[in-house]
């Protein structure tokens, strides 16, 4: 998972455009701080073009900043460039929520689709429990930062919607991870045993 995101690298650089527009909208104003701010999502795309790294983390990245920016662009207030990202949030953990309940944790799932082992798990208990667990560990990561950054924007606090942007990424993700791999562990670990019985 770090590897996918980026790694220290890829949250330097997925940190730069919501810095950027911060400090250059105090200077210069939100219109060309959010030229300032696409323009830098592009040339950290371009960058990793260049160097042959992994697309995903920039691209993705330039994505959302493109996206957010238009919807900053739109309403005219510097704050609405976070919200595809408080929504996005919210909505995850939603979606988390609703795979539990439906007995089909997305941890499991897509562990499942990767490796190409069915969802066996489904009719093991332990497996299934912690594979909920490891969901509704991913639900309240996205909740918080849905919560956080909430507060924020309502506040119209845009410094510290960059702040906790930055700060609540890979702490929290580190955490969501170590709880990912136990589930998935343990759950392999029970099909080496289900499948020697």
């Amino acid at each position: 998972m770090w590897e996918r995101t980026g790694g220290l690298t890829g949250l330097i650089q997925s940190s730069l455009p919501p810095t950027v527009l911060v400090i250059t909208n105090l200077w210069w104003g939100l219109y060309p701080a959010i030229v300032i701010a696409a323009g830098t999502g592009l040339l950290v795309t371009l960058a990793r073009v260049v160097r042959r790294q992994p697309l995903r983390p920039a691209f993705g990245g330039f994505v959302g900043v493109a996206i957010s920016g238009m919807l900053a662009a739109r309403s005219g207030e510097a704050r609405d460039f976070f919200l595809a990202d408080i929504w996005w949030y919210f909505l995850a953990s939603v979606v988390l929520v609703i795979s539990i309940l439906l007995r089909r944790p997305l941890v499991g799932v897509f562990w499942s689709a990767t490796q190409g082992v069915g969802m066996w798990w489904r009719r093991d208990r332990p497996s299934l429990r912690r594979y909920d667990i490891a969901t509704a560990v991913l639900a309240v990561v996205f909740a918080a930062r849905f919560v956080v950054l909430r507060w924020f924007y309502e506040h119209n606090e845009v410094g510290w919607l960059t702040f906790s942007k930055i700060a609540m990424s890979y702490p929290l993700w580190a955490v969501a991870l170590v709880v990912v791999l136990w589930a998935v562990r343990h759950a392999d670990h029970r099909l080496g045993y289900c499948r020697s019985r």
